[in-house]
């Protein structure tokens, strides 16, 4: 099924529901589409396997930004980071730093609306939510609880469910104790990657992350199951930003923004039907308020992906700003067939210091080691390169790494020049506060 015959169904089949359903969103950290059901048979992900066979999934989902706390004050608020002033990462977290004018949480919204909302810490048995909001502004009170068992009853309730397997840390040593593991030798290897046994354990021990995160999502759902609430919750799945490997979060890369996202409502949703238009994140706010029968504010950036006022996109914007110590700015705007990334900043090298890709990335270390010694070749020299090329144009059809910069092909440049001309009007939209430099 693809998005136009989509959004005709939502006139009929997917008018809002007549008793308000629960809802739950499952966010995995650092998490590319590399499950099983998006075609990566190396992974195991039954249970979300399982869940995109009865729900819906999305092949072009991207974050609005790489990195997880501009993602999430996005996605929470279902508004454009940049024009909230919560672009640059962990930024604002001790100077009382409040949301424009009405800019709200979702949470806030379903709150009105009646929903108990929670950010769940004990999910399941054995599952243990991180309760992680990592917002980049002032709250008071994003949540009413950490579970829906404290709601009244008869309470329809939001609940928040944070799995941090995928994330770089303490779960990366646990994947790595499951019973079957990830073969590193028979790892697909990106052409920006050396063939090094690191780098290939590094990628498999990322997959068996996944497979990790995927048993602890489905007890998560048995619970569901066994309290008799999967019928009446609508379940969205997705990933905060893309993948933790070298090219990827932290970067506009569909590696580092292409993220799963996978909807399950029951009678609500065609199982198994796919939507392949780009889709973003913020989608996802626009999408929750709908089915809770709550107005979607007129300046809200996202779009219900269901419904009467669903409206599919042409094209999704991302953007990355300084990243802890390291001070960037880029832009990017992505169609079904190409990638237009700005560099603003092109003089700083994509290997400019920062000490989380520095301590958790081994493969960075690897490509140093071997350009060093000449040993580095092709593509592979990209992430290395002294300086970044003002404007990258790439196919993502024919050549998916983005490793064929067509940025100086007279073929392309009409395409270039239009995607460039969106870039820009979406820059003056949203009025893009990456325009100010950062003060302190």
């Amino acid at each position: 099924m693809n998005r136009r015959q989509f959004s005709s169904l939502a006139l009929g089949a997917f008018a809002p529901p007549a008793k308000l359903p629960n809802i739950v969103w499952l966010t995995t950290e650092d998490m590319g589409p590399q499950l099983g059901c998006y075609g990566f048979p190396l992974t195991r992900t039954p249970n979300l396997d399982r869940l995109a066979g009865e729900g819906m999934r999305f092949t072009r989902a991207f974050t609005t930004a790489p990195v997880c706390s501009a993602s999430r004050s996005a996605f929470n608020t279902g508004m454009y980071q940049t024009a909230t002033g919560t672009h640059h990462h962990r930024s604002h977290r001790k100077d009382g730093y409040l949301l424009p004018a009405g800019v709200r949480l979702v949470s806030d919204h379903l709150r009105e609306r009646g929903y108990f909302t929670c950010n769940v810490k004990t999910a399941a048995p054995g599952v243990t939510g991180t309760g992680k909001t990592d917002f980049n502004f002032t709250v008071q009170r994003p949540y009413d609880g950490d579970h829906w068992g404290q709601r009244r009853a008869g309470q329809p309730f939001f609940a928040h469910i944070n799995f941090r397997e995928s994330h770089k840390g303490p779960a990366f040593p646990e994947a790595r104790k499951q019973k079957d593991l990830v073969d590193p030798a028979q790892v697909p290897l990106a052409p920006y990657w050396p063939d090094h046994p690191v780098v290939r354990d590094e990628f498999a021990n990322y997959l068996d992350a996944i497979s990790l995160a995927d048993i602890k999502i489905g007890k998560v759902l048995k619970r569901l199951e066994d309290e008799g609430l999967a019928g009446n919750t609508a379940v969205f799945m997705f990933g905060d930003n893309g993948r933790c490997l070298i090219r990827g979060k932290q970067w506009l890369y569909d590696a580092g923004i292409h993220v799963p996202l996978i909807v399950r409502w029951p009678g609500g949703v065609t199982p198994g039907a796919v939507v392949e238009d780009p889709v973003s994140a913020i989608d996802i706010t626009a999408t929750t308020l709908w089915l809770a029968g709550v107005e979607i504010p007129r300046n809200m950036h996202g779009r219900p992906l269901f419904g009467p006022s669903a409206r599919p996109r042409d094209c999704v914007f991302a953007a990355r700003d300084r990243c802890d110590m390291t001070v960037d700015r880029i832009r990017a705007v992505r169609t079904k067939h190409y990638k237009y990334i700005r560099n603003f900043m092109p003089e700083r090298p994509y290997t400019q210091y920062n000490e989380y890709i520095e301590k958790s990335y081994p493969t960075l270390g690897v490509m140093k080691t071997l350009h060093a010694e000449g040993k580095l070749s092709g593509a592979q020299l990209l992430f290395i390169e002294a300086r970044k090329p003002d404007e990258e144009l790439y196919d993502v059809v024919a050549d998916p790494h983005e490793v064929n910069n067509l940025a100086a092909s007279p073929l392309h440049q009409p395409i270039l020049k239009d995607l460039r001309a969106r870039l820009e009007r979406w820059i003056e939209e949203i009025d893009d506060q990456g325009r100010i430099p950062e003060v302190g």
